[in-house]
Parts: structure tokens; sequence; C-alpha cells
């Protein structure tokens, strides 16, 4: 791939792109092993779901590996009929990574289904460990509401941080501040990468990188995957060399990766109505009519019947090694030198717990939880840095002379 961000010297463009080594799988019947469940209500973007811990999501089938397909499921709870009550929350699901990801870190996931529907808010983000939101970053790779179309990308920070404006991106350009509510906001202009049209289209991949030089992420339906995805497994290295220009572009140039952004935690979960997708307004202009909550009470069915992630794998990788080169198609290779290149597995391990208080109990839950205070998008990520290819710029080099 064309890497976003080339370096001009006199009459070549030169890029990176670092070899990542794979970290961690998640997938097959060991995908759920490596995740801590929530099991409280959603205290972030307050939807009206509970998300559940690990043994009720299990009973009650709403995490689950899917045994003709090998695929890990996540679900909304689509079976119990709820009675019409000043407050209602139907079970859900939140997971997070026992792993935090530092700068330098990819991670690539292939997704069949991605939750929608009237009410439905999913996610898949990464949010920054030991801080409070967003001192520690955030990065939102999938996220959309109701019958929306496009997947949307964001990064949330404190003040200081942009997207530059010659980004080298695909994607639409919504908000170039960080620190707003909504975050720095770009839309997918690719087709079908949100709702019943992806689904259709048998899914696809997305990927973001967390390197020094900036944050970058894409998306590729499933008829359009480059080669270094369709033929990688578990074991593979991955290189970004075909991976063509990204949807979101967040250069170094305008935001200081290593000042705002933390080692990250996953997170996979799906809210119902919320700050986002309950806002009266932001619903009936979304695709939906009536009232949000409305699709909450009842059995579930058939509302939350496409309320699902069907995920085959996310594969996440730590840079190694940095290939540079020009126009002329010449390569030199060496060792990733940053002092990132020191980080093993080992340090990627993370699993923090903080006590919080909500409504009149205390509870331990996940630091995710703590973090999230409230964004436009209704939900607080911390950000998992992942993948560092290095980009060289035109400065960087002329110091280095």
């Amino acid at each position: 791939m064309l890497l976003p961000y080339a370096l001009l010297l006199p009459g070549l463009f030169w890029f990176s792109a670092a070899v990542y080594t794979p970290i961690r799988e998640y997938s097959g019947t060991d995908f759920f092993s490596e995740w801590d469940y929530y099991g409280y209500i959603d205290n972030t973007t307050w939807g009206n779901v509970t998300y559940v811990d690990e043994s009720t999501g299990t009973s009650q089938g709403l995490t689950y590996i899917d045994p003709n397909t090998g695929h890990a499921i996540i679900k909304v709870d689509n079976t119990t009929n709820i009675a019409a009550a000043p407050t209602v929350n139907r079970n859900s699901v939140k997971i997070t990574s026992k792993d935090a990801y530092p700068i330098g870190s990819l991670v690539v996931i292939d997704v069949s289904h991605i939750p929608y529907g009237c009410s439905v808010w999913p996610s898949f983000w990464m949010l920054g460990t030991d801080l409070l939101w967003p001192l520690a970053g955030e990065i939102d790779i999938i996220e959309a509401i109701n019958n929306l179309g496009s997947n949307q990308y964001a990064l949330h920070t404190t003040p200081g941080c942009y997207l530059a404006a010659n980004s080298v991106q695909t994607g639409n350009t919504i908000e170039t501040d960080c620190s707003t509510g909504q975050g720095c906001l770009v839309q997918e202009t690719k087709p079908n990468s949100f709702g019943s049209g992806f689904a259709q289209a048998g899914g696809g991949v997305f990927a973001t990188q967390l390197d020094v030089s900036g944050i970058y992420m894409w998306f590729w339906p499933r008829s359009s995957l480059p080669v270094s995805i369709l033929q990688a497994d578990s074991a593979s290295t991955m290189n970004l060399t075909d991976w063509g220009t990204p949807t979101a572009s967040y250069p170094a140039s305008a935001c200081n990766i290593t000042q705002y952004f933390q080692p990250q935690q996953l997170v996979l979960d799906i809210t119902l109505c919320g700050v986002w997708a309950g806002v009266p307004s932001i619903y009936n202009s979304t695709g939906c009519s009536g009232q949000c909550i409305d699709n909450v009470i009842g059995t579930g069915n058939p509302i939350y019947n496409e309320a699902y992630w069907d995920i085959t794998y996310i594969r996440t990788y730590l840079a190694t090694t940095t290939t540079t080169t020009d126009t002329a198609g010449n390569s030199t290779s060496s060792p990733f030198s940053s002092s990132l290149s020191s980080v093993s597995t080992s340090a990627l391990t993370f699993s923090p717990s903080v006590s919080s208080t909500a409504g009149s109990g205390t509870n331990t839950v996940s630091a995710n939880s703590v973090a999230a205070v409230f964004a436009f998008t209704g939900r607080l990520t911390w950000i998992p840095w992942s993948t560092v290819p290095i980009f060289l710029w035109f400065g960087a080099w002329i110091l280095c002379l």
C-alpha cells in the first residue's frame, strides 16, 4: 500500500512500512477467554441495557461460539418479555480485553455481521488505561446507530489534538477537533460499511494502526480484501504495503500521539438507545420512528434479531522491522529502532479494576467504566495502541543528517 504520509525528498517520495509480528488472536473456542465482562448497567452512555457477567452471558446465549462457523457471537437478549416501567433495561454484553496495546500496535478485526436496527448502538473501540477519560485517549473503530448505512471513526482526547487539514484519506471529515464531544470524526465513504448492507455483502475487515507518526484506520468489504489479509493466518506477520489509502488518517503533525494516547484496551459492546441512538431528533433522523424506548419494551423479537456481532477473529500485532522504499522500487530494511521495540508480550497484560459508585450501590467494575465520561457518541473508549510502522518525516530526516 502507499502509506498515507509519504516523505517528500528532492525528486523522490519515500514511505516506510513496518513488518508486524502477531501478538494474539482472539478466535474460535478460546475467543472469550481473554476478555473481562462488564457485569453492570450502562453507566457510561446511559443506554437501556444491563451488561451481563460471563456466566449470565453464557447461560442466556448472549455470548457463544457458533458451532457451524466457529465465529464468536455477541448479542442483545431478544427473548425476554420486558414490561413497561419508568426504567427498563434489556440484557446485553460489554467486554474489555485483558491486554492493553501500546504505540507500535496493529489491530485487525474480521466481522461478518455488525448489530443494527432501531435503538441499537454497537461499537468496537479502544480505551486508554489508568487515567480518567479522555486523558489516555480513545479510538473508535466501528460505531454507528439505528439504521445508518455507514460506519464512522473518531479519536477522543484532551484539547490540542486535531485531524490535520491535509490528511490523506478516503473518508469524509466531519470534525477536526478531537476534544469536542463527537471527537475528530471521519465518515466512511465505501458502501456497505454498516447495517443490513454490510451483512448482505458478507461483512468485511477493519484495521487500526497506532504509530508514532499517527493513527490510521481502514475498511475493506469482503469482496476487496488485500492479499496480505486474505492469505494471513494467526502465525503470519503482517505487511501493510498493499493496504491502500486509509479511510481515516490522523497524522502526528496535528496530534502528538505519544502525548495523547496511553496503552489501549479493546472494547466490544452493544447498548440500546442512550445518549446518541436514543436522542429523539437523532433517532427519528436515522431511519426510525416513534420513541426509542418502545423497542426495549416487549419480547425483543423481531426488533433485536439483527442486534448481534458475528466475528471471525481479532488479531493484534506489534511492529518489528521497518522497510523504507523509494519510487524506483529500492528497499532497505532495518530493525524497528524506537524504544517501543522493547515492548514484550508480557508488557501488554493489563486487567485493571477500580471502585465505581453508581446509583445506590458501589460496585467493582473494569477500569473502562470509570474512564468513560459522556462523549457525544455516548461511549467513552480506551484506546488500544495498535500498529506502528514508522513514517519518516522530512523534518525528522533533516535533523538526523
